[in-house]
């Protein structure tokens, strides 16, 4: 993959100026790093919980799902 990225084709900036990637992008990387991307054209962001971070998510698994947990959190 070229390392250089295009804006508006490989990722845009949202309204917080924070950078997102696109689906163009995901698929010219060829896998799919399960981070729950918004544009993630492997689907893995409809398995995900977007607020747990990546880390505290169950694996992958296709024929799994995903359980969402709605309870309170320990601080």
């Amino acid at each position: 993959m070229n390392d250089k990225l295009t804006e508006n084709v490989d990722y845009y900036l949202n309204e917080n100026g924070l950078m997102v990637f696109t689906e163009i992008y995901h698929t010219k990387r060829g896998h799919c790093c399960q981070s729950g991307c918004i544009h993630c054209p492997y689907d893995y962001s409809k398995k995900v919980d977007p607020s747990v971070p990546s880390e505290l998510q169950t694996p992958w698994e296709e024929d799994k799902e995903l359980e969402v947990y709605d309870g309170p959190i320990d601080e």
